[in-house]
């Protein structure tokens, strides 16, 4: 099972590898320097934070390391377990029939599977991009793991869907009793204020495979 701590470790070894410091690596990917560093690694609420997927897919393109190296970092010895996830395009995701209601996946025709590593947690499933509205973060063709059984907060990347059969990936800036306020992955498209009423289920994306 993936955690907090064996993906930044991966992170720690992967600069190692190169011969670089965390701060390196970081800069080597274009990020900032302290994108790394221990104090990013629990947020101000004390809660453990996970590394951006966009942050791991720029060191891994920087160093040239391919996802199935990184994961061999995460768990040098035995490896990473691994399971088989629901997957659905985005367009059967705003059909919105093949979910159970307490928000998990139902299975059913509906569905095809994909492997991936083992995020461990209940509920997960995966979706498909479609389309470049999700550029330059996500391109046609991605497939993101999401969860709607986890917990959402500010700055997490989720998936949406409204009761009209609407599905988008953005960012959360802001959730109120009223409303989610999202920001847009790709600055040619707007953001969006979605009214709690107006909204289905919200899903976080945990992990991503480009």
């Amino acid at each position: 099972m993936l955690s907090h701590a064996r993906i930044w470790a991966a992170i720690d070894r992967l600069a190692e590898r190169h011969g670089l410091s965390t701060s390196g690596l970081a800069r080597r990917a274009g990020l900032d320097a302290t994108s790394f560093n221990r104090s990013k690694r629990v947020g101000p609420d004390n809660r453990d934070r996970w590394p951006s997927t966009e942050s791991i897919s720029k060191i891994l393109a920087a160093t040239g390391a391919s996802l199935d190296e990184f994961m061999r970092l995460i768990e040098p010895e035995a490896g990473p377990s691994r399971t088989t996830v629901p997957l659905l395009g985005m367009a059967q995701a705003g059909a919105g029939r093949l979910f159970s209601d307490d928000g998990v996946p139902a299975g059913g025709a509906g569905w095809e599977a994909v492997e991936f590593p083992d995020m461990g947690g209940e509920g997960s499933f995966a979706v498909e991009v479609q389309g470049d509205s999700m550029r330059p973060l996500y391109r046609d063709g991605d497939i993101l793991i999401v969860s709607r059984l986890a917990a959402i907060r500010k700055g997490d990347r989720v998936v949406v869907r409204t009761r009209d059969g609407e599905v988008m990936a953005k960012e959360l800036k802001r959730k109120t009793a009223k409303s989610l306020e999202l920001a847009s992955l790709n600055p040619d498209h707007p953001g969006r204020t979605v009214p709690v009423t107006e909204v289905d289920w919200v899903a976080r994306i945990l992990w991503a495979r480009q």
